[in-house]
């Protein structure tokens, strides 16, 4: 008979998202295979609670345990399968869009939806039902999502898709890894014959002018996506550059060859100072004129993954961190909650050279699902004081007008707000207790929000 295998040994660690704070300790642990997943969760009942940890790209705390156990995935980063006719591709949960890109585009596929950044996991990328630019065309990451493979708290393994397990299947997109251990991941890829996007990029003068460009325009592209002035104020209000984009029309394999650019690192963290309403005003004053209106073509990076370029950036905010803000508002309240929120935004002078507004398609099918039809923006803010009774009130206007917070981003929602922006949160728990009935799944957000007990 087969020997169980051990589970992997544990270091300590001080951990955080990509924000930097909160730095929390947790038991981190590495499992190179399912066996040793298995031995980890039966080694933690009733000694302490696990969540899945990929790359750390998420911004506040659902990826940390403070003083319990974190389980990093990315040493499970296998290929398993792949058609190229067709594009699925079957692959382990710790492998990242990076890797997706560098082994399908050169073969004429690329990620039919993908986040701001490539350095997420495919079972990152399920957790939080990641969205893109193209959101109001094709969805979020569950529309090219076919079936993955979870390992439950209890050890058993299912495979969940629309059709098997759909109620699992629903509540492990944007439950952020409270379900248990994503182990593979089956989804389809994007027909593509270029490495490069053709942009067509509209400077507006307003916030009124940018929603009536989008309104006009947006059905014709595939992608779009507004950066904002968040410190224009009166009628400039909102002001920004929309970049709207498409895959361009290649001729050959030489088309397929990804720009091979030399990325830059932040290597220290930057003085608390660097970033004010002086500097951010500078950048922004600088970047609106730079961006005009005209077409151009250049590779993929750049257009999706622009701060990829250099590693390490969340060092610019230094040691004292960051939060980044995305809240989505509804349709027929959109433009309200948006200029609210940056109207706060500019009224608190809180610096943001980051935001981003887009346009979101369809309410998510998950009970903890993030998208709905009408407009989503996304602010940075260094941390600083008095940042957290600032947030609160930000979180007072997005549920005046309707709207609700992105886990992934979220950094200090209560348990209360969570509950009145996600009231669907009782069917998660229905599902995520049935699966987890001895509380093995637990992270720092989670107890926050009241998701999960402690245990």
């Amino acid at each position: 008979m087969t020997r169980p295998a051990d589970p992997p040994r544990a270091d300590r660690q001080r951990l955080a998202g990509w924000g930097l704070q909160p730095r929390v300790d947790c038991d981190v642990y590495r499992p190179g295979s399912a066996d040793e997943l298995a031995a980890l969760l039966r080694d933690a009942h009733g000694r302490h609670t696990l969540i899945s940890r990929g790359l750390g790209r998420s911004y506040g705390d659902p990826a940390t345990n403070a003083d319990r156990a974190v389980v990093l995935h990315t040493g499970m980063d296998r290929f398993l399968a792949f058609d190229d006719a067709i594009g699925v591709v079957t692959a382990e949960a710790g492998v990242s869009f990076a890797d997706l890109i560098d082994a399908l585009l050169p073969r004429g596929w690329f990620p039919a939806v993908t986040p701001g950044t490539k350095f997420v996991t495919l079972g990152g990328a399920v957790a939080a039902d990641v969205h893109g630019k193209n959101h109001h065309r094709d969805g979020s990451f569950n529309t090219c999502l076919i079936a993955f493979d979870l390992m439950t708290p209890t050890g058993d393994t299912l495979t969940c898709s629309r059709e098997e397990n759909a109620d699992v299947f629903w509540a492990t997109l944007g439950g952020m890894g409270l379900t248990g251990f994503i182990l593979t991941v089956t989804l389809k890829m994007l027909r593509v014959t270029s490495s490069r996007i053709d942009v067509s990029s509209t400077r507006v003068g307003s916030l009124d002018a940018m929603l009536e460009h989008f309104a006009a325009t947006d059905e014709d592209h595939r992608y779009s996506v507004a950066w904002i002035d968040c410190l224009a104020r009166g009628a400039k209000l909102g002001r920004g550059v929309v970049m709207q984009g498409a895959h361009a029309e290649g001729n050959g394999t030489t088309d397929l060859r990804p720009d091979k650019r030399r990325a830059k690192s932040v290597p220290i963290h930057f003085p608390g100072c660097a970033l004010n309403p002086l500097t951010v005003k500078a950048f922004n004053t600088a970047y609106y004129a730079k961006h005009g209106s005209g077409r151009h073509t250049e590779g993929f990076d750049p257009y999706f993954y622009p701060l990829d370029a250099v590693h390490h950036w969340n060092r610019v905010y230094g040691k004292r961190g960051f939060v980044q803000y995305q809240p989505v508002f509804p349709e027929q309240d959109g433009a309200a909650g948006v200029r609210a929120v940056i109207n706060k935004l500019v009224d608190a002078r809180r610096s943001s050279f980051l935001a981003v507004l887009k346009r979101m398609g369809g309410q998510a099918v998950g009970p903890l699902g993030f998208p709905m039809a009408g407009l989503t923006l996304a602010v940075d803010m260094p941390r600083g004081a008095g940042l957290e009774p600032f947030l609160h009130e930000l979180d007072a206007v997005v549920l005046d007008h309707g709207g609700r917070v992105y886990l992934a981003k979220d950094a200090a929602m209560s348990a209360e707000t969570f509950r009145a922006m996600y009231p669907r949160l009782d069917a998660f728990r229905a599902v995520q207790r049935r699966l987890d009935p001895d509380g093995v799944m637990s992270s720092t957000q989670a107890r926050r929000l009241g998701i999960v007990g402690d245990a």
